[in-house]
């Protein structure tokens, strides 16, 4: 088996963790985010769909779920970047012996709120919601959601029965909000004791009812805490957002390629800000025309534009999936995605250029995107890249200015020249006219002259 490589983050460190079907990675690097230290793999031969690090509490806790269809679930814990994982006999997600029913995959781990630094939340297949008062110790099954009238009519996605997404509420304690494939997204507003389905507005094309109370198959939600009535929802067919936490949601879908994706995040300071990556339809889940493209809305979905700079816009037909976009907390904001093709991209200014980080992994399956710290404290350097741009722009000016007398200096030099030897040209001209004041003639006519005199004289 290849070697794993540990990694060892310091304070201010971005660390991208990345899940794929063949093990778990982690890269690193400086608030910078332009060189990347590559380590892994962990749990080599598993798939990996749920990591988190939860800093919380003094802890630096990783977290790591998914499933292998012959070996079963897997769910580990390591508290030194995963130089060491605790390999338990039996996975702590188990459910009651009541429900007949066996744990198949983790999906997601999600850190609570900071004012509850001990408690986590799993989502699932089949689709239901643990949750952990002890730092993910243990883990007991939410039975509210489990117990819900509506939960034996829930269908599985293409990915199974999944609950793939869980967004505890930055302001009101006791609401959650999740979303499940297929069966839509369900909102709790007593901590979990009862559910109700929130999916008024969202279609389901491959329903004969196109507008169900549940049913639909969410691909993603997001939120940004600033702003928690609003969520953005990535559907099996539309875009959508929700000013009142779920109640209604509004089509958003303009001016993208397709309204088909998975992939969506939220911009961690500017909440009018999301980004995604549309796929061609779901029978067809490429990016649209081979070109891999990020489409960014400012306005809160009023409107979209494409992100390309750095991205392949030929022979590129990519996929991304649900759980395989994330930002960081810096600012600039840091944004990446890994493809099912094993690459993964990054951008260190909010999505205007790209580079890649990484290629050649398994298939990715989820990545995200944690600051070591206290992002605030982290001072992000003036990116390289730019200084050198600059420099190259300036270069070529300071040079005009100190060449140009030069120049001038050498379209000079003729007219100096010429102005000097003008005096020259002219006095090799002027030469027939003091041939009269030679006048050979009257110097004989004088001695002839002289001559006469002298007859006379004589």
């Amino acid at each position: 088996m290849a070697e794993t490589r540990p990694l060892t983050p310091r304070n201010g460190d971005v660390v991208l963790l990345v899940g794929t079907t063949k093990g778990a990675f982690m890269l690193r690097s400086n608030a910078a985010r332009t060189k990347w230290q590559v380590g892994g793999p962990h749990f080599q031969g598993q798939a990996i769909y749920a990591l988190a690090l939860d800093q919380r509490g003094g802890r630096r806790r990783l977290l790591a779920g998914g499933g292998h269809d012959h070996f079963g679930p897997i769910f580990h814990i390591s508290d030194d970047f995963g130089r060491t994982w605790s390999l338990p006999e039996q996975i702590p997600m188990k459910f009651p012996e009541d429900t007949d029913t066996a744990l198949k995959r983790v999906w997601q781990i999600v850190p609570g709120r900071e004012s509850e630094p001990d408690t986590l939340y799993c989502g699932v297949e089949p689709a239901a919601l643990f949750e952990s008062r002890d730092a993910g110790n243990s883990w007991s099954l939410v039975r509210g959601l489990w117990d819900h009238e509506q939960r034996p009519r829930w269908q599985p996605g293409g990915g199974g029965l999944c609950l793939h997404t869980v967004i505890p509420d930055p302001v009101h304690r006791d609401r959650i909000f999740v979303a499940i494939s297929t069966a839509g997204v369900y909102r709790t507003d007593d901590g979990g004791a009862s559910w109700s389905p929130r999916n008024h507005g969202v279609r389901a094309e491959f329903l004969p009812d196109k507008d169900p109370e549940y049913g639909q198959c969410v691909h993603k939600i997001v939120q940004h805490p600033t702003v928690p009535e609003r969520l953005f929802l990535q559907n099996h067919w539309g875009l959508y957002r929700t000013e009142d936490a779920g109640d209604s949601w509004q089509d958003i879908a303009n001016g993208v390629p397709s309204d088909f994706g998975f992939a969506m995040t939220v911009h961690p300071h500017d909440p009018e800000t999301v980004y995604i990556v549309p796929l061609e339809s779901d029978g067809f889940r490429v990016t649209p025309d081979a070109r891999l493209r990020v489409y960014r809305t400012r306005n809160a979905g009023a409107s979209w534009e494409a992100l390309t700079r750095g991205l392949p816009q030929e022979h590129a037909m990519e996929t991304v999936l649900r759980d395989a976009m994330d930002a960081d907390d810096l600012n600039p904001a840091g944004i990446y995605f890994g493809t099912r093709s094993g690459k993964v991209f990054g951008s260190a200014n909010g999505g205007a250029a790209w580079t890649t980080v990484i290629d050649g992994l398994p298939p990715v399956i989820c990545v995200k995107a944690v600051v070591i710290g206290n992002p605030a404290k982290v001072r992000v350097p003036r990116p390289a890249a730019a200084a050198k741009r600059t420099v190259r722009r300036a270069a070529p000016k300071r040079a005009a200015k100190h060449a140009a007398p030069k120049r001038a200096a050498k379209r000079a030099a003729p007219k100096r020249t010429a102005k000097r030897a003008a005096p020259k040209r002219a006095a090799r001209s002027a030469a027939p006219k003091r041939a009269p004041k030679r006048a050979a003639p009257k110097r004989a006519g004088s001695k002839r002259a002289s001559a006469r005199a002298g007859t006379r004289r004589r």
